[in-house]
């Protein structure tokens, strides 16, 4: 199956996601924000956090991306909660890495693997990326 057969095939699955974007309201008071933009498609999000000690208690995001920016956020979104900088920072890499051709993030980031068919589309990268990095700045 080609990389396109498997994009249509989960397209379904994307579309599902990006309309599904969970903590899309920023935080009133929060301990970091950042903001990352991808130069190619000019997808952008925009992240508050709350931490409790070295974890992220509470999360917020403005997400203006293209369904795979949006169906990223919205798998990093589901998971975000608890997380530290260091766990963010790895997510951050073996996305990277399978936007590459690796395998697909471990858990509980699995849900990326409706992600792998957007290998083939490099100038998306950017925007796939955008959610876990724009909340890695936060947190640095």
């Amino acid at each position: 199956m080609s990389d396109s057969d498997l994009f249509k095939l989960y397209s379904q699955q994307i579309l599902a996601l990006a309309a599904t974007i969970p903590h899309t309201e920023p935080l009133p008071h929060p301990s970091a924000s950042a903001r990352k933009r991808a130069p190619l498609c000019g997808s952008t999000v925009e992240v508050t956090v709350q931490l409790d000690g070295d974890r992220i208690a509470a999360f917020g995001q403005k997400v203006q991306a293209c369904a795979l920016g949006q169906a990223s956020a919205s798998i990093f979104g589901a998971q975000v909660l608890g997380l530290t900088r260091s766990e963010v920072a790895r997510l951050c890499a073996e996305l990277e890495a399978m936007l590459a051709g690796g395998p697909v993030p471990a858990a509980p980031f699995a849900g990326y693997e409706v992600l792998q068919a957007a290998r083939a589309y490099p100038n998306r990268h950017a925007s796939i990326l955008l959610a876990p990095q724009a909340t890695l700045a936060a947190l640095s």
